[in-house]
């Protein structure tokens, strides 16, 4: 900040400029991701024939779209738990949420293509349900599905927050409080009487819109969607980081007293980044859902929810594109050794962690990062 003095030895601070949300090379790689999602890869997988070289193959779309909702996720987590300073490990019933809200509408639109030829989904048949319960009313809407994958896991979010945030639980009780809530939630879904398809989910989709959901053409359209989410979240959050807004919130994280002191009431900044990232994790559990084909109470597990905190850590807290890296690492891994080595792919997560807050606190962007700047110095010498 510069200050300026005048005749009557008064000083005038001068704001520095404001740095642009993505520089140059930032905006050329925004855009170069941008065409790789939206041109590149629907030409590698439609247009270039099985059997070559460069053809992207059915699973690796569909493998790639999935993480692609991952790192929605961990983008959520990264703008709670890096630029906040709040640790949540009970994002996934924020992600199953979502997922359950466009699965609901899913089934629906199997209509009386089921084994059972009835209107309602065949798991109430079996249980010899009579009409749908309330909760379903408007999932027959593509509309009223698209707002309440916001709404619904938006509404528990703010409502928990406000609590939480208002007895002012902090640091690891907090974390254990979101995790206690989810696995709440997981046992009530787990349950037949709810009407969610106890601890089978939903399957067996067979449209969207009235579209095959099964068709190479929707399962690229989807991962289009997914893809371009991702790219626009990204931006948003950086839009959001750098705002009055974020910085109030990395103060927050720094020293909330001291935000207090200054006149800020940390309540609504706090239950406001809560509900936005709850809703980016909701976004992320309804385009999961049709890519994958299940949704099940499997999702709320106190084990995904963790995995996302590892996907921000291992990417790099307080860094956005951290933890969109981390979720590709982790998951990219997961896949690989979950195959080759299923025995002793939790020692490896455990490892990575472990290694990673103890020799790289700042995640492989940090390290990056830093390789660069030790280059950059070496150059310039």
């Amino acid at each position: 900040m510069k200050h300026d003095t005048t005749k009557n030895n008064t000083q005038i601070f001068v704001l520095p400029a404001q740095v642009p949300l993505l520089s140059r090379a930032g905006w050329a790689v925004f855009l170069f991701a941008l065409l790789v999602v939206g041109v590149l890869a629907p030409v590698l997988n439609l247009l270039v024939p099985e059997g070559h070289v460069l053809h992207l193959s059915d699973y690796a779309v569909g493998l790639i779209g999935k993480i692609m909702c991952y790192a929605i996720c961990a983008l959520a987590i990264d703008l709670i738990w890096g630029y906040s300073g709040i640790l949540s490990l009970g994002h996934g019933l924020f992600f199953a949420l979502g997922g359950y809200v466009m699965g609901m509408y899913l089934m629906r639109q199997i209509g009386v293509d089921g084994n059972y030829k009835s209107e309602l989904p065949d798991f109430m048949v079996f249980l010899d349900w009579k009409e749908l319960p309330w909760h379903w009313s408007l999932s027959d809407s593509f509309a009223a599905t698209l707002l309440l994958v916001v709404l619904v896991p938006g509404f528990v979010a703010f409502v928990f927050g406000y609590f939480a945030f208002r007895s002012q639980i902090k640091g690891v009780y907090f974390s254990i409080i979101t995790q206690a809530l989810t696995f709440a939630a997981l046992l009530l879904f787990f349950r037949n009487e709810t009407g969610f398809g106890g601890n089978n989910g939903f399957t067996d989709f067979k449209r969207i819109l009235d579209l095959p959901i099964a068709t190479t053409g929707m399962r690229m359209t989807l991962f289009v969607l997914t893809g371009t989410i991702l790219l626009a979240f990204y931006v948003g959050a950086r839009w959001l980081v750098r705002s009055k807004f974020g910085r109030i919130l990395q103060a927050i994280r720094d020293a909330e007293s001291r935000v207090t002191f200054c006149g800020y009431n940390p309540l609504p900044y706090k239950l406001t980044i809560w509900t936005i990232s709850a809703v980016m994790c909701g976004i992320a559990g309804a385009l999961y859902v049709p890519q994958v084909g299940i949704i099940n109470p499997s999702e709320m597990s106190t084990a995904n929810s963790i995995e996302m905190a590892i996907w921000a850590a291992v990417g790099g807290r307080a860094t956005l594109i951290g933890p969109i890296v981390g979720a590709f690492i982790v998951n990219g891994a997961k896949s690989w050794l979950t195959v080759a080595f299923p025995e002793f792919w939790l020692y490896v997560l455990g490892a990575m962690f472990i290694v990673v807050t103890l020799y790289m606190p700042a995640g492989v962007v940090g390290l990056v990062r830093k390789g660069l700047a030790k280059f950059g110095k070496g150059g310039a010498a």
